[in-house]
């Protein structure tokens, strides 16, 4: 579980959060109407902020670290073998 919060700690893993967040707004503004344009509106601000503001709102639920910078700490290296010389 933590090679998956190292990818979205990554700068790859905030900018598909950030893209993902802007897909949910974009579909409930142009495709849908009603109800469920509010939802995929207010679910894809929760992604993109958390891009944006480096946040893994998953994370605390696995005793990890809130925070982009912390959570990096917390599974730097984690699942890899080192090389003793």
């Amino acid at each position: 579980m933590k090679g998956f919060f190292r990818f979205i700690a990554s700068q790859a893993g905030r900018w598909t959060r950030i893209i993902a967040g802007l897909i949910l707004i974009l579909l409930g503004i142009f495709a849908l109407s009603g109800t469920w344009q509010w939802v995929f509106i207010i679910v894809g601000i929760i992604p993109l902020a958390a891009g944006i503001f480096d946040w893994c709102v998953f994370a605390p639920l696995f005793g990890l670290p809130f925070i982009g910078g912390r959570l990096r700490e917390a599974v730097k290296g984690s699942g890899e073998q080192e090389v003793k010389d």
